[in-house]
């Protein structure tokens, strides 16, 4: 059974400790591929921590592709074929909440913004429906205590299944999704250097002449039932672009 985690004040966050170790026990073929791991509900029992605790460790491993929720059965151990795409080397860009994790920082939200909005001709393009139709807008000023904010404006096609309350998102946005079942497969990025307008400035609080990097995301489920598309603007002195090269087997 898994003892009980101790933390201390210079320890990382529970959940990353209960995530390594989750990780670990994978890693040493306490889990192989096809397993089910042990419920959320005894996991929190095992280490002693919250059912929140437990659901933010897993939620890192389906993102960094260790494992799978499969709806009504559980969640189960991925091959490592199955984290590999098909070509010899992929490219593995991290999540902003996942990224500031690893520096030691926690990712706050300061300010959220929704709305439903009706698709324009470039929403409709980037979400493959169409123009008119019913898009929800989040816009998030998100940062640390170290660091500038950083600007988010992200949109999907709007379904009841998602809360209209700015409130519910005030977390990681692909935690949510991982919650509601929604893994994403397809994910296309990339940066580009920019002079930002008047509604970046404003956003962020800086001046025009402050290097801006803007980070435009288009993802999608595996059965492109779900596409985001995701358009992020960071002081770039505060910026890394981390690459994570990995080859095929």
């Amino acid at each position: 059974m898994n003892q009980p985690l101790n933390l201390n004040k210079d320890a990382p966050p529970l959940y990353i400790q209960v995530k390594n170790d989750l990780k670990g026990k994978i890693e040493e073929g306490h889990w192989v591929p096809g397993d089910k791991i042990t419920s959320e509900l005894d996991l929190c029992e095992q280490y002693q921590v919250s059912r929140t605790t437990v659901r933010d460790a897993i939620n890192e491993l389906v993102w960094e592709k260790f494992l799978i929720r499969k709806r009504a059965r559980g969640t189960f151990v991925l091959d490592y074929k199955e984290r590999s795409v098909d070509k010899d080397y992929y490219t593995y860009i991290k999540s902003y909440t996942y990224e500031l994790n690893e520096l030691g920082q926690t990712a706050k939200t300061y300010q959220v913004s929704l709305q439903k909005i009706k698709a324009t001709e470039k929403l409709a393009d980037k979400l493959n429906i169409r123009v008119g139709d019913e898009v929800v807008e989040l816009i998030r000023v998100r940062g640390s205590e170290n660091r500038h904010p950083a600007y988010f404006k992200t949109y999907w096609q709007y379904k009841e299944e998602f809360s209209l309350n700015p409130e519910d998102y005030y977390g990681s946005f692909y935690e949510l999704l991982n919650e509601k079942w929604i893994v994403l497969e397809n994910i296309q990025e990339y940066l580009e250097a920019i002079i930002p307008d008047e509604e970046v400035t404003g956003a962020l609080n800086i001046s025009q002449e402050t290097p801006v990097l803007k980070r435009v995301r288009q993802a999608r489920n595996e059965n492109y039932t779900f596409i985001e598309y995701t358009e992020c603007f960071y002081v770039g002195e505060d910026y890394r672009y981390y690459i994570e090269l990995t080859k095929g087997k």
